[in-house]
């Protein structure tokens, strides 16, 4: 009997399975959970009290929760594309959510995390919301969808192309629609009058009719969403393997529209918002259950993040008015350059490296995994790849302190608010938060507090067209400094400018004893 064959048959005997001895070797399992619209004060080990947590909360205890931590478009479809390729997604013009109309926005060829960890034999999957289009030019969702998430860099695809507010509702694996009928194709706007499929959900009127396709859409039942992904990630996992594994899972909780399975109806204080929360944070259980009956958490990288703040939809309405806070005490909500749009859940785990119950006040964004990856596979990646990732190894595994990112760029719906982050300043290009209707009507509802806004939710007629905050005194955003500090926001503004001109990756944080950040006076 040959070496491997003979060391594999005694693991076996062992106990001991061939994929985690593979990553034992090679490098860790990793599982990355992207969750959506999750805020920052969504989760209980970062305060919600309205809202029960214990698996995500578990994952902290046992690993490492950062409060700086951010996804580097407060939009789904860029944090996305950013979190997957290294690359800010305003660089190639991606600023909004795309629908069923959209094309692939990754190259067929372009280095992500998923095709960074396949060339590395390990075996990829991707269970969830994509959110990236599908086809060369447009998805033909009545034949195949290529390319997609296996052109990415995945062996195996199942999830939801978009979200569960636009259509088609329907799963798709690997590289068709799930259940399709080719003698009822779909069909789109005026074509699909009189056979137009909906759904009894309030959120789901007055958009795009989706017609045909009957079969493939029953199979796809909204408050049975979140248990059929966790079913489809939870058996990839148990496939047998003598290779490392890496699982990007991405629920569509807690995206619009609030879809819980019945079994979390009720089961929170703040209405189906928590509720879907409660369904996410299971979803997050049973993949940690699924690793240990693998016998495989010790040698798993698990991270959990989400690709932008929380959202003040009808059902975040709901949730504030009953007290939840979705993104804790931070100014702002999904789409917008304040705080509250794109600061984020952030938890590492990794036992043995990651020193559990640990709390980092560091600087990271979304943007980093790629490069954080190959560093700690010792691996370097080609030219022109991950162009705006950085190396945050030193922060996930090391001191919980010193700094590895001095500055990031942040990109909320608008794209007059381009927003810098350096330090502790944060620079915004124009007035209000840069997400819908400029984050006012927000202000008006919440009665959150910043200078240039009155309560109204109006712009004030003396405020200034440009932001500045310095988040160390004013972690909430309340008073705009830059008449106070106009040569901070002069340097930080050339220093997005010239990125906005190609300049390439985030500088790295200055070694000790150097100063490149401004100071507040």
């Amino acid at each position: 009997m040959k070496l491997l064959p003979l060391l594999l048959a005694l693991l076996a005997n062992a106990g001991i399975s061939p994929a985690v001895h593979a990553a034992a070797s090679k490098g860790p399992n990793i599982v990355l959970i992207l969750a959506d619209d999750l805020g920052y004060g969504d989760v209980g080990c970062y305060g919600a009290t309205k809202v029960k947590t214990p698996n995500i909360d578990r994952l902290a205890a046992e690993g490492r929760k950062f409060t700086d931590a951010h996804s580097v478009s407060a939009v789904c479809t860029p944090s996305r594309y950013a979190l997957l390729t290294g690359e800010y997604a305003w660089r190639k013009n991606i600023w909004a959510p795309v629908f069923h109309t959209a094309g692939a926005l990754i190259g067929k060829e372009q280095m992500t995390i998923a095709r960074l960890l396949q060339q590395q034999d390990y075996a990829t999957a991707c269970v969830g919301k994509w959110h990236l289009g599908f086809g060369d030019k447009t998805p033909d969702w009545n034949g195949e969808l290529k390319p997609g998430p296996l052109q990415a860099g995945f062996d195996y695809y199942f999830g939801i192309p978009i979200v569960n507010s636009h259509p088609p509702f329907v799963f798709v694996e690997n590289h068709h629609v799930v259940g399709l009928d080719p003698a009822d194709p779909f069909l789109f706007g005026a074509a699909a009058k009189g056979k137009i499929y909906t759904q009894d959900f309030p959120e789901k009127k007055n958009i795009e009719a989706v017609g045909g396709a009957r079969r493939a859409h029953e199979l796809y039942r909204d408050e049975q969403v979140g248990t059929t992904l966790t079913e489809k990630a939870v058996a990839w996992l148990n496939r047998k393997r003598d290779k490392p594994f890496f699982l990007y899972f991405a629920p569509g909780n807690i995206h619009h529209p609030f879809t819980p399975h019945p079994r979390f109806k009720g089961t929170s204080q703040c209405g189906l918002y928590g509720d879907f929360v409660h369904e996410l944070d299971w979803m997050v259980g049973e993949v940690l259950r699924a690793l240990e009956e693998l016998g495989a958490t010790q040698h798993t990288l698990v991270i959990l993040t989400s690709d932008n703040g929380g959202m003040l939809n009808d059902g975040g309405r709901a949730a504030w008015t009953a007290g939840h806070r979705l993104n804790g005490d931070l100014l702002g909500f999904k789409f917008g350059a304040w705080e509250g749009g794109h600061r984020v859940p952030f938890i590492a785990k990794w036992p043995g490296k990651i020193p559990a119950g640990s709390t980092s006040s560091q600087l990271i964004a979304n943007v980093d995994l790629l490069r954080t990856l190959a560093s700690m596979l010792q691996v370097k990646l080609p030219d022109g790849s991950g162009r705006d990732s950085l190396d945050v190894l030193p922060a996930i595994t090391g001191d919980p302190v010193k700094p590895v990112r001095e500055s990031v760029v942040l990109a909320p719906h608008l794209r007059a608010n381009l927003a810098l982050r350096s330090g502790p300043w944060v620079y915004i290009g124009a007035q209000g938060s840069g997400g819908f209707g400029n984050g006012l009507g927000e202000i008006a509802f919440t009665g959150q507090v910043t200078s240039d806004v009155d309560r109204q939710g109006k712009v004030r007629p003396e405020a200034p067209k440009e932001q500045l905050f310095h988040l160390e005194s004013d972690p909430q955003q309340q008073r705009n400094v830059i008449r106070e500090h106009p040569e901070v926001a002069a340097q930080l503004k050339a220093q997005l400018d010239a990125f906005r001109a190609g300049a390439p990756a985030s500088p790295a944080a200055p070694k000790a004893g150097k100063k490149k950040s401004p100071k507040s006076k």
